[in-house]
């Protein structure tokens, strides 16, 4: 009988040493990892007793390689605690707290001679791990075919999603079960690039809410030499698996040891307030590595843009003339265009608006050669960035910007041809630094060339970066459009002030639109990863104003444009109409010019994803709070609680709000500004129509105004 005892508690030994657990510094969350009976690599993990993630596989496919899969053991473990605080460059708070208990898992693969960590940081409010290779002998140069990283859920959750697609993320969300998923029945009309991969394909960040009340995100943080992560679900078992973009020949990531993947995340509360607070994505990136960030300067700018989108105002194109190339076209011989919005007199007078009101810059696009045909024809040469048309005097806007205090911003459309912009992009810099310039738009419009290469794939994410890093070595700031969606990289380069990566409000003006749940979805998942140029602020909301036959309109009541301000979070934001459409309204556009851009504390009160939001911000460096409230489709009292004042403080409250009769639909620009006095202790029930919204300015209120509103 001694020996099957001892052999008993040998095994169970063993079996200890093969499992690992690790809490999060507030205990919620329990982190499990170990290794089955064939060397398979797994984790689990639990949130106050419920169970998030069960036990999951982790591992990777190679190309012409035995896989990183099977026969590994546990050669030792290292388990270490941080906590500590750093300050952003900008941001939704002046201060971030970087917490968390970590387990690093040093892996050998003993019939291939290779080792193998996985890191494991079990935050107060999630998960975050990736893998990392040591140069070793057997593992220098690998190719990856398939990343096998799970995330085995435990029940059929409802889900926020948009199709897998490895070109594009400017889809509107839809909300199923993950049984229910199916790309194939998503319309991308108007969408220039797309196409699902696979029916069971969706998009990160994904979130969900289980039949229990948990909310679930899952994506990725500081995506560096990698492809970004979609995932594939198996609908019977509720599994989701990693699936990266591929490159033109199918494989997924390149890699040379010493290297390791981006961090994949799971972030859960029971409140889905939480969801929207962590910060998790941006304490899992790299901290700055810009050591003089004095010319970062959050900021809001007016735009020739939404002219272009809307009927019979703008264009891009200098001419109508077909079958452009830019080395042998004499622009000065074109006929130029009565609607081109970027010449001189034009561009004059979006300076001036500017100037009037306080923005501190101006975007000019179209201003450069090369927007006659480019669209769709998937040319290698279209733009050289630094060759204006003959209408726009870019040394005499320049100069008659600056002496307004105001600056132009650069926008550099590369038409998806990114070998031709890194081509030129030394020279665009030097005639941005030649007329001071200190800010660029990307665009990355097209199927990308070189053709077979995918926006969101690791030859395209290499470029963006690049990109981003260049600029910030010539002080230059940069909002990205059509790029791979954000994983907190602008912790690292926080001249990455805004990107769009998701479907804008452009669509609004030329398409089937962004349905009003729309932006109450995407604080949930794309902005997950960081602040989107979602371009607010349209005041003529109906596209009939510009074309009687147009039915086309923005899906929101005038004063829901007016609270994207505060709940579609950038330092980057847009005053995106027409300067005349604000003239006509100068009330309303009274908030876009008192909102702030940079915050020193922001407070999520009420949110639930498809539903509703509410979130206050306190300004940096000030006293004033702003709020802002949405919903989706349904009208709904929101109950404002003000007890983040200051006590014993009185504030008026300016209330833009909508008017009783507003309705996204029928009623969109009808809207009521009030005042009152609040402090620390009132509580506001405030009405938002169907599609509807509303914004909030709170300044500490003087004895004068006191009296004044305590009479009204």
């Amino acid at each position: 009988m001694k020996k099957p005892t001892l052999f008993i508690i040998a095994l169970f030994i063993s079996m200890l040493s093969m499992s690992e657990n690790l809490f999060s510094p507030d205990k919620n969350f329990q982190l499990n990892f170990s290794i089955n009976n064939e060397g398979i690599a797994q984790y689990a993990l639990v949130y106050k007793t419920k169970t998030v993630i069960k036990t999951s596989n982790l591992g990777l496919e190679l190309k012409n390689d035995p896989a990183l899969i099977k026969g590994f053991t546990i050669q030792k473990t290292e388990v270490n605690t941080v906590d500590e605080s750093w300050k952003p460059i900008w941001g939704e708070v002046k201060e971030i707290r970087n917490n968390y208990n970590e387990l690093l898992v040093f892996l050998e693969q003993k019939t291939e001679k290779r080792w193998m960590k996985i890191r494991f940081r079990l935050f107060n409010d999630g998960l975050g791990f990736r893998y990392e290779f040591e140069k070793q002998p057997n593992l220098n140069y690998f190719r990856i075919t398939d990343e096998k990283t799970q995330f085995a859920l435990t029940g059929d959750h409802t889900t926020f999603w948009i199709p897998g697609d490895y070109d594009t993320n400017e889809y509107t969300y839809t909300t199923t079960k993950l049984s229910e998923v199916d790309a194939s029945k998503v319309d991308g009309t108007g969408i220039g690039t797309h196409g699902y991969f696979a029916k069971n394909a969706v998009q990160s960040p994904l979130m969900m809410k289980t039949a229990e009340g948990l909310y679930i995100s899952i994506f990725e943080a500081a995506l560096v030499d990698y492809s970004a992560m979609q995932l594939l679900i198996d609908q019977k078992n509720f599994v989701l698996t990693s699936a990266l973009v591929p490159d033109a020949v199918g494989t997924k990531a390149y890699m040379q040891t010493p290297q390791h993947t981006p961090w994949r995340t799971v972030i859960v509360s029971d409140k889905a307030t939480d969801i929207l607070a962590s910060k998790t994505i941006l304490n899992l990136n790299e901290p700055s590595k810009i050591a003089d960030p004095g010319f970062i300067k959050p900021q809001k700018m007016i735009g020739i843009w939404w002219g272009m989108h809307v009927p019979n105002t703008m264009s891009w194109n200098y001419s109508h003339s077909p079958n452009i190339k830019l080395k042998d076209t004499d622009w000065n011989a074109l006929t130029p265009l009565p609607q081109h919005g970027a010449k001189t007199e034009n561009v004059k007078r979006y300076i001036d608006f500017a100037a009037a009101h306080g923005f501190a810059g101006v975007l000019v696009e179209g201003w450069n050669v090369g927007w006659e045909d480019w669209a769709g024809n998937w040319k290698e040469e279209v733009f050289d960035f630094i060759t204006p048309y003959p209408d726009f005097d870019i040394k005499y806007l320049n100069e008659y910007a600056h002496s307004k205090g105001v600056k132009l911003i650069m926008h550099h459309e590369t038409s998806a041809s990114v070998t031709n912009y890194e081509r030129r992009i030394d020279k665009a810099i030097d005639l941005m630094k030649q007329y001071g310039y200190d800010a660029v738009k990307t665009g990355y419009v097209g199927w990308i060339i070189p053709r077979g290469e995918h926006h969101d794939g690791q030859w395209m994410v290499n470029h963006y970066n690049r990109v981003v890093e260049k600029f910030a070595n010539n002080k230059i700031m940069v909002d990205a459009h059509e790029p791979v969606r954000p994983t907190g990289l602008h912790r690292t380069y926080p001249n990455l002030l805004a990107c769009e990566a998701a479907r804008g409000n452009e669509f609004n003006a030329w398409s089937a639109g962004n349905p009003p749940e729309h932006e109450t979805i995407l604080p949930f998942t794309r902005l997950m990863g960081g602040p989107m140029d979602y371009t607010p602020g349209i005041f003529e909301i109906k596209m009939s104003y510009y074309d009687p036959k147009n039915t086309n309109q923005v899906h929101t009541t005038l004063a829901k444009q007016l609270a994207l301000y505060i709940t579609m979070y950038s330092p980057l934001q847009m005053a995106a109409d027409l300067p005349e459409n604000y003239e006509k309204r100068m009330d309303a556009f009274q908030f876009i010019k008192d909102v702030a851009v940079d915050w020193d504390d922001t407070k999520y009160l009420e949110a639930e994803p498809g539903d509703y939001m509410t979130v206050a911000r306190k300004q940096k460096n000030s006293d004033n709070w702003f709020v802002g409230g949405i919903t989706d489709e349904n009208s709904r009292i929101a109950l404002l609680p003000f007890s983040f004042l200051d006590e014993k403080t009185w504030y008026v409250a300016t209330i833009y709000a909508d008017a009783a009769d507003a309705d996204w639909k029928a009623n969109p620009m009808a809207y009521k500004i009030s005042k009152m006095l609040v402090n620390s202790k009132s509580i506001l029930k405030q009405k938002l129509a169907c599609g509807g919204g509303f914004a909030i300015s709170l300044k500490k209120a003087g004895k004068d105004e006191i009296k004044a509103l305590k009479k009204l």
